[in-house]
């Protein structure tokens, strides 16, 4: 049945995507958007503040959504194929039956949106609503970039994401039963927890992947690529939580007494993750983790003066408000870190001198550095693709050699 879709001309669009704008503000005059099967081929809504829209079954084929704020947004049996919605904000949207084939999704926030099959209504090209055929709509993402996107929680089940390219996202507790992900790209992706029960990973590349309590046995693994994948901890490493805890505390007495009690913890090549949350706020400063294993950890507020961690892992780690001034993170692995409002500036050594952070050959791949201050740091060589710089305090930072695309503050970047 052919779909009765209205074409409508992006002045019109823009006069409406205002008054729903005011409608989420509370201000007069606003009115919710409701655009239930019409033609939105090509239009742009980038940036527009557009939560709980409804665009049921309309064509929003190769529109431009980048940076729209779409929370809950219902999506619900709409085309849109080719679309830009990277950056997009998605959280909790009803994207079930959607055709995404082409989309590009790159660090989008999806968190616990709806991607799986639906029945729609669809009202007769003629007739309209008053002779209306149920179809069942199967979510289409093959060829698809979630590059960077968050995904945690997310219903996937069913989907099929052939040749989806989902390099780097976060996957927490997403629900990917019977997906059909053949050939998908899964490189670097944190899939700790997710559901993978029926799912088709034939010829997919997880490579360096966290699947942390994933039980992969469950998928189809024909000529998957699991090379460097990350697991569970280990048994051994759940037993010598509670030692390195005593080493942890240990070495916050040595920072609370001055150097009088205690020393500083050395973690070099531990695997942290069974310490969860321990770790929070305490101060460790002249810590030494080089190689350790602090993937999704919680560090916020940790004093991490002066610490050693070169060549760690801290995928997906929440290090906002960390004190790591001075810091050592040659080669670091911090794609999709949170450092929002980090100090790595300059640390003070006395006698007029200060040491610098260093952050050469580090990994920052889609990591949240608002606010963050990296004053005179070393960001040599470093791999910033779409993270979030705005608002970072870059005052003599050097950049020789970085990667810098899609990365939003990149402006402040080129003139550092």
């Amino acid at each position: 049945m052919t779909v009765a879709r209205r074409k409508l001309a992006q002045g019109d669009l823009d006069v409406l995507m205002a008054a729903h704008a005011r409608f989420v503000e509370g201000k007069a005059n606003g009115r919710r958007l409701s655009m239930k099967f019409m033609d939105l081929t090509g239009l742009d809504l980038s940036g527009r503040l557009l939560d709980d829209a409804d665009f049921t079954g309309s064509s929003l084929e190769n529109a431009k959504l980048k940076g729209a704020r779409m929370e809950r947004a219902i999506l619900f049996g709409c085309d849109l194929r080719g679309a830009d919605l990277s950056d997009t904000i998605l959280i909790r949207a009803d994207i079930r039956g959607v055709c995404l084939q082409g989309a590009s999704l790159e660090n989008a926030d999806l968190t616990q949106a709806d991607f799986r099959e639906g029945v729609i209504a669809v009202p007769h090209a003629t007739q309209g609503l008053s002779e209306v055929k149920h179809e069942k709509r199967t979510g289409l993402a093959d060829g698809a970039s979630f590059a960077g996107a968050t995904l945690d929680g997310s219903r996937f089940d069913g989907v099929s994401a052939h040749k989806a390219d989902f390099t780097d996202c976060s996957m927490r507790g997403a629900v990917l039963t019977r997906a059909n992900l053949k050939d998908a790209d899964l490189s670097g992706a944190m899939l700790e927890n997710a559901q993978v029960s029926g799912a088709n990973l034939a010829g997919a590349r997880l490579i360096g992947a966290d699947l942390s309590g994933v039980k992969m046995e469950a998928a189809r693994l024909d000529k998957t690529d699991l090379s460097g994948s990350l697991r569970a901890p280990s048994a051994p490493a759940v037993e010598r939580a509670e030692a390195l805890m005593t080493l942890a505390l240990d070495a916050n007495a040595w920072a609370e007494s001055g150097g009088v009690l205690g020393l500083p913890a050395v973690f070099d090549g531990e695997d942290l993750r069974p310490l969860g949350t321990r770790l929070n706020t305490l101060k460790l400063p002249a810590l030494s983790a080089r190689g350790a294993c602090m993937v999704g950890m919680d560090l916020r507020g940790v004093a991490l003066q002066g610490a050693n961690l070169e060549k760690a892992d801290l995928r997906g780690a929440d290090l906002s408000g960390a004190d790591l001034r001075g810091a050592r993170l040659i080669g670091a692995l911090l794609n999709k870190a949170n450092l929002t409002g980090a100090q790595l500036g300059p640390l003070p050594m006395g006698g007029g001198r200060s040491l610098p952070s260093t952050l050469a050959d580090s990994r920052l791949r889609y990591a949240c550095l608002r606010n963050v201050d990296l004053g005179r740091a070393c960001m040599d060589r470093v791999d910033l693709s779409g993270a979030d710089l705005r608002g970072a305090n870059l005052q003599g930072v050097t950049f020789k050699d970085a990667r810098v695309d899609h990365t939003n503050g990149i402006a402040a970047v080129e003139a550092a």
